[in-house]
């Protein structure tokens, strides 16, 4: 199988099946001389944990990463960096009744169709559980970033069918934490969280779209052609299990807008080039305009839901109908705001790298 490796100077190889021994990553590119340690990974690892809310699965898995190598004394060394993070509640059993029959809006079937074996516990590597080795290797880009005074905010924006408001990147960071929708508009929070038990209760699950916002990122960032950093940062996104769909500023609404409304005028302020507005998203012909890079993904419903679902039997080539068992988030959206961040993250670290804004070789100089 290939595609596991994303990334060209800062790149990462994840692995693992969501019912094998562990999932972890390779990172490699992290120049030398980053101070970290498990607990900066760990944190990150924590926002997207299982078992947290009643809007995650109840799966109970600690996901405690254990750094293997690529540091020395508290820093990088600049040599590959692995990691890596045990599986210790997988209940199998739950899909041996339904090994035979693909679920619907799974990769069952096309995993099978493409390789002719597939490890059906869990989904194997096409469960979200691969998005750990994401989410450790984008917490080493943060740090890269933040280095810089790049500072990265996700949250979500909408989930099923209600909005939140437009927040300042503050209010952002503030609140996105303090409930398990991660909607930074708590009111609009609170109705997520009734719609999401409601649809749970009724055997249901619910979409949502996630937001990315950066600030800092500076102008003249990112490949024209066919390495945009918009291109980039949309397969980025789509990437993750369950995104259907990418937009970066005004996204789909452009389509609605005349020329006059949706150009960003350039202006100067305090001795600088900026713009009256942001329907560009903070890029213009694929490189970085200095302005906050905003983008967001949208998210489908959990497909495994425990309503009865028409399918087919692999076996005897029949119809069938297949019930889902086991624990299943009845929202992605919530649990998926830290791995948006993250792969944000893993792109702008490339490009910066890239671009030459950072020294590929070594922080210490």
């Amino acid at each position: 199988m290939a595609g596991n490796v994303f990334g060209q100077m800062f790149r990462i190889t994840t692995w693992g099946e969501s019912h094998g021994r562990a999932v972890g990553v390779v990172v490699d590119g992290l120049p030398a001389g980053l101070p970290f340690s498990e607990a900066d990974i760990q944190k990150e690892l924590d926002r997207r944990r299982p078992g947290q809310s009643e809007v995650s699965t109840p799966r109970s898995e600690a996901d405690r990463v254990e750094i293997l190598s690529g540091i020395f004394e508290g820093m990088s060394t600049g040599t590959p960096i692995s990691m890596l993070v045990w599986n210790s509640d997988a209940r199998s059993s739950s899909y041996d009744a339904i090994k035979e029959t693909p679920r619907p809006g799974h990769a069952d079937f096309t995993y099978m169709a493409r390789y002719g074996i597939r490890d059906h516990r869990g989904g194997g590597r096409s469960s979200a559980r691969e998005t750990i080795g994401r989410v450790a290797g984008g917490a080493l880009a943060k740090l890269l970033l933040s280095h810089y005074g790049i500072r990265i905010a996700g949250h979500v924006l909408e989930l099923g069918g209600i909005r939140a408001k437009t927040l300042s990147f503050e209010k952002i960071l503030k609140n996105v934490e303090k409930t398990p929708v991660r909607c930074a508009d708590l009111e609009a929070a609170e109705k997520m969280l009734e719609k999401v038990t409601a649809l749970r209760q009724e055997g249901d699950s619910v979409g949502g779209i996630v937001e990315v916002i950066v600030k800092g990122v500076p102008a003249g960032l990112g490949e024209p052609v066919f390495d945009r950093l918009d291109a980039d940062l949309a397969k980025a996104l789509v990437s993750i299990p369950a995104v259907k769909g990418f937009e970066i500023g005004a996204g789909f609404e452009a389509a609605r807008m005349r020329g006059s409304e949706m150009n960003d005028s350039f202006r100067m302020e305090d001795g600088k080039i900026t713009c009256s507005s942001n329907n560009a998203g903070g890029i213009l012909g694929g490189i970085s305009s200095g302005l906050d890079i905003v983008c967001r993904a949208a998210v489908k419903p959990t497909p495994s839901i425990s309503k009865l679902q028409q399918t087919v039997d692999l076996t005897t080539r029949e119809n069938a109908e297949i019930v889902i068992k086991g624990r299943h988030d009845p929202t992605i959206p919530p649990r998926m705001v830290p791995v948006a961040e993250a792969m944000v993250a893993l792109v702008l670290a490339d490009h910066m790298l890239r671009s030459g804004f950072i020294n590929p070789r070594t922080l210490l100089e």
